[in-house]
């Protein structure tokens, strides 16, 4: 198996740093290598950054609020915005989550019903 070829672009500067060498190469800015040096860069960049957002995103538990029949993603921004995460939500009395823009007596019922289930 053939080794692995490495290479690093330092931003600022658009430096490519090799494992074998302990100065920079400074390729002219117009070069097509440092074009496809960049490019593949800003791909992998953008990639990681998708990838993080999405396994984020499974992770955070204020999707337990889309559960709840009629609770949608405006109306769960809403909460979590009057109280701060789904702990206040979950602390928030039936008063409070009715007070909300948006949410009705029925739906604060399901809040209510979905976060504190009967023992």
């Amino acid at each position: 198996m053939p080794a692995l070829a490495m290479a690093s672009l330092a931003k600022k500067e658009e430096e490519v740093y090799l494992p074998d060498r302990a100065e920079p190469l400074r390729l002219p800015r117009r070069s097509p290598a440092l074009k496809l040096l960049q490019r593949i860069r800003d791909e992998t960049h953008r990639v990681a950054v998708t990838f993080n957002r999405k396994r984020r995103a499974k992770r955070t538990l204020t999707s337990e609020l889309l559960a709840i029949p009629g609770v949608g993603p405006s109306r769960r921004r809403a909460l979590l915005e009057r109280f701060g995460s789904l702990a206040g939500v979950t602390s928030a009395s039936f008063e409070e989550l009715t007070a909300v823009p948006g949410i009705s007596r029925g739906i604060a019922e399901r809040v209510v019903a979905h976060l504190h289930p009967k023992a």
